[in-house]
């Protein structure tokens, strides 16, 4: 349901408690008090069928005794009576209820299932219960049981556990740091993440987003609103249960790799999300994000008046990956004009342990000033010469004057002893301030990358090179047969089968079922001077090497079966009940100087499969080096993979050893992601090792995992992605009025380039037309808004010249977060109006519409567009004037009829 009703959650006209009583430990009484204290503007009323009145308010019996509807409910009434007051409530059309009782219970049977089900009846929100509640400051809204109410700020919070909101609150309260609004989710019943990511990144009061995550209920829901909220403004997230252990229960390497936290962080990575490790490091985030903005470049700038701390401050930043600042020859002159003889002529600026507050002014407008850094960090250590607060005054005068004349430069400040008047002038003047140097650059650092993470998720990828074709007809085969066969797990035969269909090297196999047949087979190749590799084949023996089952670079035929009956008894004894269905006979690959490494599919129980790299061999676990990304994956994602993982720095070159070939592992692990969007049967995949050197990569050996595809994931699209793949179903030819035909297609990340030949050659008008405006350079983060899009909520159609590549036009979809309405946009290149492009593209759009299970269409036309118009009003759009705007007119389409599959 997203956002629906959630207006009424944070800025309700009136609220009813229910449930209370004149016990010191009422949740009840606790929430009125907090109601009346946050001085909530709108009328309250308190249900409580035992008093007639508590702490002088009245009370009524029952919530229909209430002469008016409440926008909001807060119940803190026994479990055993809650789920009636739900009903009530929802039959009475209250909008929203915020449930505290804990001990509702789970499952189809159980009293929250039932709530749920009369509350969704209706169309009313719950959120909870087990909740510490809400509040919302700049609406004076305090329904909740915590101890203070925070200050109206731009932080929004938004806590799986009620004790981290309430810690969260008093650590606000103590530093003067404002919230927009604290949420307490509690069991999460209905109202979850991504509703609330949805309605705070369009909530101009927040300027970020606070998130303490124990785990996600809908990954593919979570995904687009955490995508959509992080590219508004910075989200920071902590997650609790990172500890990582392997799964000693895996049956590929692939699987044993990917722990379940693995996978949430590449989730919160692939959405732009800036995860820290505690919580400590979420005030720290906190302390900046609630003070500071965005600010371009990384170059840090430390000023200190003691040697030791800015050098701590140093070595924090080396550590956590930062760019200490060079001091400009101007900045220098200046600093040696203000300070005494002996201070340390670099960065870091060490000012003396006698320094004044005069001193810190000068060295604080000489470093501001100075463009080769990017932030300041000042440090003040207690002295006899100077007081804390004297120096923090010294601090903020410079600020205060540097401010009026000039753009601000991020300053953060570490005011060690933590005087009391020296941190309320600093908290005054918004200066985020901290208790170490280390929290400060922690501070610096959080805002660094969040920065970049969004430059990197603007990155145009590479192109896929012409010659990458995949034959997904081949894998459905194969993987079929192996399912209506009962199979759990391909055979090696099956398994080369699968990869080769889609590109991916791998040494060829024979199957033999004894060691007198492995030697025949070997004899050819023997003949030509290669030499054999003997592995054990059994579908229940998961490693080949815990039972010693494999044997390299044999020679003879007398070595082929000597090895193949070892490797036989071997197994037989290790596994006496297994099934040993014979012995794989391979050419060696002799490929010396050759990096081991593991690629592979995983299943993760929420968020689907997930890409799984790094270093192979029969000690994977051991080294456990490895990195996970979400599919789908493009060429740039699959680089960004391979270059978090430290095997990455061996596949450069060093000493005698050539660079690998880099593109050719990331095409393995495109391809990968691409079979487990084609093949959502497959639960596990393993390649290890993966051979990669200069001449490319091959994999030595494979085992892949199959079962019937469970739907994981709500609504339409791909039944286990949490990111909507590339919907290829939309591809289209039609036909245009010239008699040639066109290929539409969604459009990819990649097609900056195509969008940018596209724009020169619609002329200036036609562009303003379009985009309301006059437009003359496109910029970069433009056009990767156009290209890069969230297919579980946007659709842009291209059509493509067949010859020539051109772009011909586009038509642009995107849903709201409800899935009600959608909005509309759409651009024919100048020179070939009147050749039916835009009227098929909108048909198209229309039926994707439809198919999404929009409702509606909707789009602002400017008044003088008579030929936009003139198409809408055939293709039956309503046309009205703009009630908000007097140049454009609304057009709007009711999407009738049931959804049509593609």
């Amino acid at each position: 349901m997203s956002t629906y009703h959630l207006q009424q959650v944070f800025r309700p006209g009136t609220v009813a408690v229910v449930g209370g009583s004149p016990r010191d430990r009422s949740a009840g009484r606790a929430v009125v008090r907090n109601l009346r204290a946050a001085g909530f503007p709108g009328q309250i009323g308190w249900v409580s069928p035992r008093y007639s009145q508590i702490d002088g308010v009245r009370t009524v019996a029952r919530l229909t005794d209430l002469p008016w509807v409440p926008d909001l409910v807060v119940i803190t009434a026994p479990a055993r009576i809650v789920p009636r007051i739900v009903s009530i409530a929802a039959r009475r059309g209250v909008a929203a209820a915020i449930i505290l009782t804990a001990g509702l219970g789970s499952g189809p049977d159980s009293p929250a299932a039932r709530m749920e089900a009369a509350a969704r009846a209706k169309g009313m929100r719950i959120l909870g219960p087990h909740c510490l509640g809400v509040i919302a400051p700049h609406a004076r809204l305090n329904a909740s049981i915590a101890a203070h109410c925070p200050q109206a700020g731009d932080l929004a919070l938004i806590s799986e556990s009620s004790a981290i909101a309430a810690a969260l609150v008093e650590w606000g309260v103590a530093r003067s740091v404002g919230f927009s609004a604290v949420v307490s989710l509690g069991d999460t019943l209905d109202v979850d993440f991504g509703d609330l990511l949805d309605y705070f990144a369009t909530d101009y009061r927040t300027r970020a987003i606070l998130l303490y995550v124990e785990r996600i209920g809908d990954a593919r829901k979570f995904m687009s609103a955490a995508r959509a909220a992080a590219r508004a403004k910075p989200v920071v997230v902590v997650k609790s249960g990172r500890q990582y252990r392997i799964n000693p229960n895996a049956d590929t390497h692939a699987q044993a790799l990917a722990g379940s936290d693995a996978v949430y962080g590449a989730a919160f990575a692939r959405a732009g999300l800036l995860r820290v490790g505690a919580l400590d490091e979420l005030f720290a985030a906190a302390e900046t994000l609630g003070r500071l903005g965005s600010f371009p470049g990384r170059r840090l700038a430390i000023l200190s008046n003691g040697g030791g701390v800015g050098q701590l401050a140093v070595d924090q930043l080396v550590l956590r990956g930062g760019t200490l600042a060079e001091l400009s020859p101007k900045t220098l002159e200046k600093l040696d004009q203000s300070l005494p003889e002996g201070w340390s002529r670099s960065n870091p600026v060490d000012i003396i342990v006698d320094a004044d507050g005069a001193r810190y002014a000068a060295a604080i407008e000489a470093l501001l000033d100075d463009p080769e850094n990017d932030a300041l960090l000042v440090v003040n250590v207690p002295t006899a010469f100077t007081s804390s607060a004297d120096a923090a005054k010294a601090l903020t005068r410079a600020l205060d004057q540097r401010n009026r004349y000039q753009r601000d430069k991020p300053v953060f400040a570490v005011w060690l002893g933590q005087d009391d008047a020296a941190i309320a002038a600093l908290n005054a003047a918004r200066v985020p301030t901290y208790a170490t140097e280390s929290d400060a650059v922690r501070g610096f650092t959080h805002l660094v990358r969040y920065r970049e993470a969004q430059a990197a998720l603007m990155e145009t990828p590479p192109s896929l090179p012409e010659d990458f074709v995949v034959d997904a007809g081949i894998a459905r085969a194969v993987v079929d047969e192996a399912l209506t066969a009962g199979r759990r797990w391909l055979d090696p035969v099956a398994t080369n089968r699968l990869l080769a269909a889609y590109g991916i090297p791998i040494v060829p196999l024979q199957v033999a079922a004894t060691a007198n047949e492995a030697a025949l087979l070997a004899d050819p190749l023997l003949a030509v001077g290669r030499t054999v590799t003997l592995k054990v084949l059994s579908s229940e023996i998961a490693h080949k090497s815990d039972v010693d089952g494999v044997r390299l670079n044999l020679s003879s035929v007398a070595a082929v079966r000597e090895a193949a009956t070892g490797i036989l008894a071997r197994a037989r004894g290790a596994h006496p009940s297994a099934v040993i269905d014979g012995l794989i006979v391979q050419p060696t690959v002799l490929r010396p100087k050759a990096r081991e490494l593991i690629a592979g599919i995983a299943d993760d129980p929420v968020f689907g499969p997930a890409i799984v790299f790094g270093r192979g061999g029969t000690a994977v676990e051991v080294i456990n080096d490895r990195e996970l990304a979400l599919p789908p994956l493009d060429l740039r994602l699959a680089h960004e993979l391979i270059g978090r993982t430290r095997v990455s720095r061996i596949l450069k070159a060093y000493r005698d050893v050539p660079a690998a070939d880099e593109r050719a592992v990331a095409l393995v692990l495109v391809k990968l992601a691409q079979l487990a969007a084609d093949i959502p049967e497959i639960t596990e995949l393993d390649i290890n090792p993966l051979l990669a050197d200069r001449d490319g990569v091959i994999a030595l050996d494979a085992r892949v995992a199959v079962a019937p595809a469970r739907k994981l994931h709500k609504g339409r699209g791909h039944p286990r992605f949490a990111i909507f793949p590339y919907p290829k179903e939309w591809e289209r030819q039609i036909g245009l009025g010239d008699g040639t035909h066109a290929l539409v297609r969604p459009v990819r990340p990649e097609d900056d380039a195509l969008f940018r030949a596209f724009f020169a050659r619609v002329t200036d008008e036609d562009l303003r037309l379009r985009f309301f405006q006059s437009v003359k350079h496109f910029s970069h983060e433009f056009i990767a808004r156009l290209t890069q899009l969230d297919y579980a909520r946007s659709i842009a159609l291209v059509a493509i010249a067949p010859k020539t590549g051109d772009m011909l036009g586009a038509v642009r979809l995107h849903a709201d977060a409800d899935y009600e309405r959608g909005e509309y946009g759409i651009l024919i290149r100048s020179d070939l109006k009147g050749h039916g492009i835009g009227w098929q593209l909108m048909r198209i759009m229309i039926e994707y519409a439809r198919w999404l299970g929009l409702k509606q269409i909707e789009g602002q036309v400017l008044r003088e567009n008579r030929t936009m118009l003139a198409m809408c009003q055939s293709l039956g759009f309503g046309v009205r004037p703009d009630p908000d705007d007097a140049t454009m007119m609304a057009v709007t389409l009711p999407i009738m009829g049931e959804p049509r599959p593609a």
